[in-house]
């Protein structure tokens, strides 16, 4: 069973920065794609980026340009770095991991954002 532990959540003021961290359980070297998805109660989850594979990226428009995906192999951690963060960015930050056709998921880790 894979487990992914989420950190690095908390309150920031906007323009500030927060790092999330997804620790899996297992390696990440062969995994489909392993990312970050974020929901707002009483909303739908929102993708908010994906690392995949082959090490190609994707992210919401939203937070094209201040968000950034990377992966340690080696760590078998996955990082979200955001930068210049908005009050809308608020949401608790899920971690997934898609591994041969079955998704696992993180606890979720709070971001909030004053303004």
């Amino acid at each position: 069973q894979v487990q992914l532990v989420e950190s690095g959540g908390g309150l920031v003021q906007a323009g500030e920065s927060l790092r999330l961290s997804c620790a899996a359980s297992g390696s990440i070297s062969s995994i489909d794609s392993m990312g970050w998805y974020r929901q707002v109660s009483g909303k739908q989850r929102e993708l908010v980026a994906v690392i995949r594979s082959g090490g190609s990226r994707s992210y919401a428009d939203s937070v094209k340009g201040r968000f950034t995906i990377s992966r340690d192999n080696a760590k078998n951690t996955v990082y979200l770095q955001m930068n210049s963060l908005k009050p809308e960015d608020t949401a608790v930050y899920y971690c997934y991991e898609l591994r041969a056709g079955v998704t696992y998921w993180g606890q979720g880790t709070q971001v909030t954002v004053s303004s």
